[in-house]
């Protein structure tokens, strides 16, 4: 009999990568057989639809313990941690949680900060001491694991986003006629931080390389930010595009895209551009489908792009550096034989990339651990 997991999480229709991730997890670790709940984070109580078979609703009184009991059902529960998913100040709330779980713990981490707050440090430790497991998907999250919180690089696993197989067979080869213009794409949810201001400044400069890309910006504004300040950023955008004249090349599609219509998108994309300001990021699900799609990627340095790009599927330029990007898009749009040589590098990447192998990878890491004595709470 296989290990039967409960996974705790945002979940779709619930809007964040988070959910995202977990949706697409769940969805694989079922196909290849396994028995899969979800406990589900809501804002208020949902209809409940398969596989979610419980829900903790932030604030509720006593909603860490019923779903520690519904995880409880589970050989392993699976723990998806992100500060801001979860109640009180940095999350803290999840302490609670994994404080009453019995069963094995695996936790997985969507973001290890190089300078945390005492309280953000205090969360993440409480979960390594509770965690029979820990998951990074990059060997730099694992390395700040280890310097940062003093874990032993043994208990933590590093198992990549995991990506649909968006794979076309080839793309429009730079310096010869095309039928259209060339697409430079970013999407994602929208918020301070995504660079798309940087990305814009470095397309005014494109200008002398004719014939101009298209820029599309695809995505709408995150719910938490447009909870506390509407449109402002989208609309400062739209206000940089129209006073650096590119409103003819840039295309803003403020919809949320998932599922097929999204990869449409990404197939159709010649290059993938992210102008992120994070020093920080040590995961990006927008880069895994990326490169999983075998598309040439654009990328400020933000650890899982070095990470993930060393080998030839990007280039790589600083943060808020417009003409550092206008010319790396110049050289992968206009030099013969650059973006053809990035999106094979990416197609030999996309296997180890693709969700049916990050999921037997997590039913092998529960396997090996569901019979671990859980850690005593402190």
């Amino acid at each position: 009999m296989s290990v039967r997991l409960g996974v705790l999480s945002t979940y779709p229709s619930t809007q964040c990568g988070i959910a995202t991730f977990s949706a697409a997890l769940v969805t694989h670790l079922l196909a290849a057989g396994a028995d899969v709940g979800v406990v589900r984070l809501v804002d208020s109580p949902e209809i409940r639809v398969p596989p979610v078979v419980s829900q903790w609703v932030a604030g509720q009184v006593r909603g860490s313990r019923s779903a520690a009991a519904a995880l409880d059902h589970y050989d392993v529960a699976v723990v998806q941690h992100e500060y801001g998913i979860y109640g009180g100040p940095d999350g803290q709330d999840v302490l609670d949680l994994v404080a009453q779980v019995h069963v094995p713990v695996v936790t997985v981490l969507h973001t290890v900060l190089t300078t945390p707050t005492p309280n953000q440090h205090r969360v993440l430790a409480g979960l390594v001491d509770r965690s029979a497991a820990l998951v990074t998907m990059t060997t730099t999250a694992r390395d700040r694991l280890t310097a940062g919180w003093g874990v032993d690089p043994a208990r933590v696993t590093v198992i990549s986003h995991g990506a649909e197989d968006n794979r076309s067979p080839g793309v429009v080869t730079p310096g010869r006629p095309a039928a259209r213009p060339r697409t430079v794409l970013t999407w994602g949810l929208l918020s301070e931080g995504k660079g798309i201001e940087w990305a814009l400044l470095a397309l005014a400069e494109l200008r002398r390389h004719a014939p101009m890309p298209t820029y599309q910006v695809v995505g709408q504004t995150h719910p938490r930010v447009l909870e506390r300040e509407g449109e402002a950023y989208r609309d400062r955008l739209v206000a940089l595009t129209r006073d650096l004249d590119l409103s003819a090349s840039v295309r803003f599609d403020g919809r949320y895209l998932s599922g097929p219509e999204l990869r449409g998108v990404v197939r159709r994309a010649d290059v993938v551009l992210l102008p992120y300001d994070s020093r920080e990021q040590v995961t990006s699900g927008v880069l895994t489908e990326a490169v999983a799609a075998g598309k040439p990627v654009v990328s400020t340095r933000f650890p899982h792009a070095v990470e993930l790009l060393s080998s030839g599927a990007g280039l790589l330029v600083p943060q808020r550096d417009p003409s550092a990007i206008a010319a790396a898009l110049v050289q992968v749009l206009t030099v013969d034989g650059v973006a053809e040589a990035m999106a094979d590098e990416a197609r030999r990447l996309a296997d180890s990339l693709l969700w049916p192998a990050v999921a037997e990878q997590y039913l092998d890491l529960a396997a090996s651990v569901q019979h671990v004595a859980l850690p005593a709470a402190v």
